[in-house]
């Protein structure tokens, strides 16, 4: 059941987003909680799953933003779910830093690193591609959609924000 609603959600995102009719927030909201809170659900994941969570938030960050923090977590608890179901052993970091700020704004960095399987050249190529995977096949080891990364890497541009990515295939 919660496979099934996370698909209908998805598939729902995406067609607002496609359709230019996703609103954002835009409200204040305590970010250290926020990351707190997605750090909580990452450690239980990755726990049952045997693997070391590192989570730092840098102190320098303002502890109150504007913005719309629930798809700030949608993007996070993406990210994160997909370094963990791609790592078999291992870590999973999530690491947060201040880039810059002024009156008006605060640049942030949220990097989301694992040891994972990483991925080919191939793979790299299409990995922001809706309803794409590494392996495409039937029997795939790894389940999804295809949608979380697209629907993140939208959400990211539409917040002034971007998502990029490093990856060797093997190294996570």
């Amino acid at each position: 059941a919660r496979s099934l609603l996370s698909l209908i959600n998805d598939i729902m995102d995406f067609s607002k987003l496609e359709a230019n009719q996703l609103d954002l927030e835009s409200i204040s909201f305590d970010f250290r909680q926020v990351m707190d809170e997605c750090a909580e659900l990452v450690f239980f994941q990755a726990d049952e799953k045997r693997l070391e969570f590192v989570y730092f938030v840098s102190p320098s960050i303002p502890r109150h933003v504007c913005g719309d923090p629930n798809r700030l977590r949608q993007i996070i608890l993406n990210l994160t779910s997909n370094a963990i179901k791609f790592t078999e052993s291992g870590r999973i970091e999530l690491w947060i830093e201040l880039l810059s700020t002024n009156v008006e704004s605060s640049q942030i960095l949220i990097e989301v690193r694992d040891t994972g399987i990483g991925l080919s050249q191939k793979a790299q190529q299409k990995l922001f591609t809706p309803f794409t995977q590494a392996d495409s096949s039937t029997t795939r080891k790894y389940g999804g959609t295809g949608l979380g990364l697209t629907i993140s890497k939208h959400l990211a541009d539409l917040m002034g924000g971007a998502i990029n990515f490093r990856s060797e295939e093997g190294l996570g």
